[in-house]
């Protein structure tokens, strides 16, 4: 009996633990794909040497994502652009917003030369901003610089930055 009650004891201390794994490797999942799309994005950009764009299935990136070839530059799929790939909604409970030079629609574009770029200013302005994926209390950011190169990193709550 005394057994089963420290069995019980350890079991009940390990179920957080493990619920806690849980969202974490869904958060790193999840991260990683938005990474992978990033990447998949730029170098199709450059192998087909035009604009690829990376957009939100609907107005929020947390219903998943388009790879497409924009070819009138509107941000939108439309009849007889290219679908490259399509990604499912993200894990239910998770959340993704962006802070983006050009959030007007939600977008990420790489020209041919591998270049994020903006519909602002005739097309020549450079696109950079971050994602940010929050599921419980994990944290985790995409930063895109001037060049449209990504880098991860993890939060700590509190932080807004890392």
């Amino acid at each position: 009996m005394t057994a089963l009650a420290v069995a019980a004891f350890l079991l009940g201390l390990a179920i957080p633990s493990f619920a806690e794994l849980i969202q974490n490797q869904k958060a790193s999942a999840t991260v990683n794909d938005f990474l992978s799309a990033i990447q998949l994005t730029r170098s199709e950009a450059i192998r087909r040497g035009m604009r690829v764009d990376l957009v939100p299935v609907g107005d929020n990136w947390a219903t998943g994502w388009t790879i497409f070839m924009d070819e009138d530059g509107d941000q939108k799929v439309g009849a007889g652009e290219q679908i490259i790939y399509t990604h499912a909604p993200v894990p239910t409970g998770m959340s993704v917003s962006s802070a983006m030079t050009d959030q007007s629609p939600l977008y990420l574009a790489y020209t041919g030369t591998g270049r994020s770029r903006t519909n602002l200013a005739g097309g020549q302005q450079l696109q950079f901003g971050s994602f940010t994926f929050e599921l419980g209390n994990q944290r985790r950011k995409i930063y895109l610089n001037a060049l449209g190169r990504p880098r991860v990193c993890s939060l700590k709550p509190g932080e807004a930055s890392c």
